[in-house]
């Protein structure tokens, strides 16, 4: 999607498919707009049709000459404005924009758009109205025979009649940049996971990080690894992507996502039903992913390695099986109670070669338990750490992002929980407290390093459209873990 400022020219003088304007309840009610439109507004409400309320959306014909042929009517309520509400509203905007399949978005912006929010500040403004219109105008790929030549809106322009000074340009043309940047990063890591698990193998993903590491010309390599797919004609691989944006390699971050690309459960089956949306079990890849979409694009000053180690868990002679001992990358050796507990594996593997190459602190994520839904639900993204100003610094990013996170509790006593009496430790630790069991044996391979774990296996893929997410893949976690890059980068 292209999207860019102007000022100083008439909304008459642009032409597009759909004019956008935010509405207040008390506009609506009292007057206020330009000439021309009080009359033609104040009757919707009259008539019940629209009421400005925060969210709603009208798709209002126009009649007199314009550059549009619909205005697409955005309620505001009479509130300020948070960032996560313009984000909210440029989503609405944009499914409503869906709906008319328009291609051009004309979006009007009031001269006194800074007063209507509480931040006061335009590059907020600019990059929360970007961001939710390249997320609220993401539809899932589909592989039927006959295919929509509409594939969404694909310009935007916001306009300020009034000639706005160089300055506020600059911030408009800054937040649109970096609202580019976070919302591209998420379709893309939305694209990846509703991927279905034949077109998407762990070779398949590895091309696909090869791609964002070429598109940027960062360094890369794709490793074969001994894993958990040794029960698949599909072989595992490790995926490492590096992103320097400092003069040394130094204090670097470490994002590791889990890239299991479907998961039966191996030998320790899963039911069949919903094992179709398996095919999310390498959200935790697509959003590290997603985040060295964002890295290309920012360039912060900060150096990072990701690393996803990628598998298929499948069913077959050569399977793990339970009550094998498997010996990890770290050397550890690790009692297999339960092959559908395979993330774990793998993630741990991947810390590890994080660490060699240079680690100082880590953020895994993966679509790792059944057990975080029955504690979350697919509201929150569940998190576990052995670092509190590093679990702080990152929900504060998380609230910027809009992204919601609850910290499970790593009381000493669920670790001795993956205490195993013929191994070092074991893969599985029972039903109870299963989400921060699981989080604290990947933990155990940052070897004492500043780490965070995030669990999406309720976050990473919905049943039904919420908020800025579409059904199906939601890109969880790449805004905030792009939102904690750029804060700690300056």
């Amino acid at each position: 999607m292209d999207i860019e400022f102007n000022s100083g020219s008439t909304i008459n003088e642009i032409q597009g498919d759909a004019l956008i304007l935010i509405i207040s309840e008390s506009e609506l009610e009292h007057g206020g707009l330009s000439e021309g439109w009080n009359d033609r507004i104040s009757l919707l409400g009259k008539t019940g049709l629209f009421s400005g309320k925060l969210n709603q959306t009208y798709v209002l014909p126009l009649d007199n000459p314009s550059g549009c042929p619909v205005a697409i009517l955005v309620g505001k309520g009479d509130q300020l404005l948070t960032t996560e509400d313009l984000r909210q509203m440029a989503v609405q905007t944009a499914r409503a924009a869906l709906r008319l399949k328009a291609i051009k978005l004309v979006f009007k912006v009031s001269e006194n758009i800074q007063e209507l929010t509480v931040g006061k500040d335009i590059l907020s403004i600019a990059y929360a109205l970007s961001e939710g219109l390249l997320l609220g105008s993401y539809r899932r790929p589909t592989y039927k025979q006959e295919q929509s030549q509409y594939n969404g809106p694909n310009s935007v322009i916001f306009t300020i009649e009034k000639k706005s000074a160089d300055a506020v340009e600059r911030d408009w043309n800054l937040g649109i940049q970096r609202g580019l940047a976070f919302g591209e990063a998420t379709n893309l890591a939305r694209n990846l996971t509703n991927m279905p698990g034949n077109l998407l193998t762990p070779s398949d993903l590895a091309v696909a990080a090869i791609e964002v590491a070429e598109r940027y010309r960062f360094p890369s390599e794709v490793l074969d690894e001994r894993a958990v797919g040794k029960g698949s004609v599909n072989p595992p691989r490790m995926i490492v992507i590096r992103y320097q944006g400092t003069g040394h390699w130094d204090n670097v971050v470490g994002l590791v996502g889990k890239g299991i690309t479907f998961d039966t459960g191996g030998i320790s089956l899963k039911r069949a039903p919903g094992m179709e949306e398996l095919i999310s079990d390498m959200g935790g890849a697509a959003a590290v992913l997603g985040v060295m979409e964002a890295l290309g694009r920012l360039r912060p000053r900060i150096n990072v390695v990701m690393v996803i180690p990628s598998a298929e868990n499948m069913p077959s002679a050569n399977a793990f099986k339970p009550g094998d001992i498997i010996t990890s990358m770290s050397g550890r050796t690790i009692e297999v109670l339960n092959t559908d507990a395979e993330g774990r594996l793998v993630l741990g593997d991947a810390l590890t070669y994080a660490r060699e190459w240079g680690a100082k602190r880590i953020i895994d994520v993966a679509t790792l338990t059944g057990a975080v839904l029955s504690t979350l639900g697919d509201i929150a993204t569940g998190a576990v750490t052995n670092n509190e100003e590093f679990m702080e610094r990152f929900l504060a990013a998380s609230n910027v992002s809009g992204e919601k996170i609850w910290q499970l509790p790593a009381y000493p006593e669920f670790r001795e929980m993956l205490k195993s009496e013929v191994a070092d430790i074991r893969n599985a630790a029972g039903r109870f407290g299963g989400a921060t069991t699981a989080g604290l044996f990947v933990g155990e391979f940052a070897e004492g390093l500043p780490w965070i774990h995030l669990d999406i296996a309720g976050t990473a893929f919905l049943s039904k459209e919420r908020g800025v997410n579409p059904r199906g893949a939601t890109g969880v976690m790449v805004r905030s873990m792009v939102q904690w890059l750029l804060s700690e980068s300056e």
